[in-house]
């Protein structure tokens, strides 16, 4: 009930006023049965726009910390979080990713939609990193398609380090699904996953870097 109450009343509303999405190739989207969103990633609000244009509700793995904060702050997240319907989990690496992919495959297997972002992480410069292998591992696993999603114009609605939203033109391309066969070999993944990262950064017009974001931002911290 809360998801489409935030989506429909409580958020909804606000999300279209400050972004005024335009949406095209939402037809490609599957009414029915399991699929796998995946999309590129330039600002926290992207699950947001990609729940609100979606007519299926959309399930994505949020990490751990959102539902173990404390104070007013972290109960309000936790809430959020669960009431939304989300799942948590241990994204630290190992065993815990291994948690997570089986725990995208009980979504799909129960024939919802899993939205997730394969770089791992918000993209520092707004460019395409290489992706995490989980999206596609998942697939070839499933069979389950996968629908991939160019964002743009969310970090301008949502700027990093702003605590505030602005105004701002959120647009939201849908691409044609695509289906993996299962596979064993893990570099079939990989190429699967890299040939997934450089049409979104085509379909973007964005540069691709095949370099993970996360390690872009440990150089440039460093």
């Amino acid at each position: 009930m809360w998801y489409w109450l935030f989506k429909y009343v409580l958020l909804g509303p606000v999300l279209r006023v400050l972004g005024r999405p335009e949406v095209e190739g939402l037809d490609h989207v599957p009414r029915t049965g399991p699929v796998i969103v995946a999309a590129n990633h330039l600002a926290v609000i992207d699950s947001l726009y990609l729940a609100l244009v979606l007519p299926r509700r959309v399930t994505f793995l949020a990490k751990q910390e959102y539902f173990t904060g404390t104070g007013l702050r972290g109960r309000f997240k936790r809430w959020f979080f669960s009431a939304a319907g989300q799942v948590p989990v241990d994204r630290t690496g190992g065993s815990a990713a291994a948690d997570a992919l089986a725990a995208a495959t009980r979504i799909l297997e129960g024939g919802g939609v899993w939205a997730i972002h394969p770089e791992g992480t918000r993209s520092p410069d707004g460019r395409i990193y290489r992706g995490r292998t989980g999206t596609l591992r998942v697939a070839m696993a499933t069979g389950a398609p996968v629908i991939p999603v160019v964002l743009a114009g969310t970090d301008r609605v949502n700027p990093r380090g702003s605590r505030l939203p602005r105004f701002g033109k959120v647009r939201i391309s849908f691409g044609a699904p695509r289906y993996y066969l299962p596979a064993e070999q893990r570099h079939a993944a990989r190429a699967a996953t890299d040939e997934l990262m450089r049409e979104l950064a085509a379909r973007s017009g964005r540069h691709y870097v095949d370099h993970y974001a996360a390690t872009f931002h440990s150089a440039a911290s460093s």
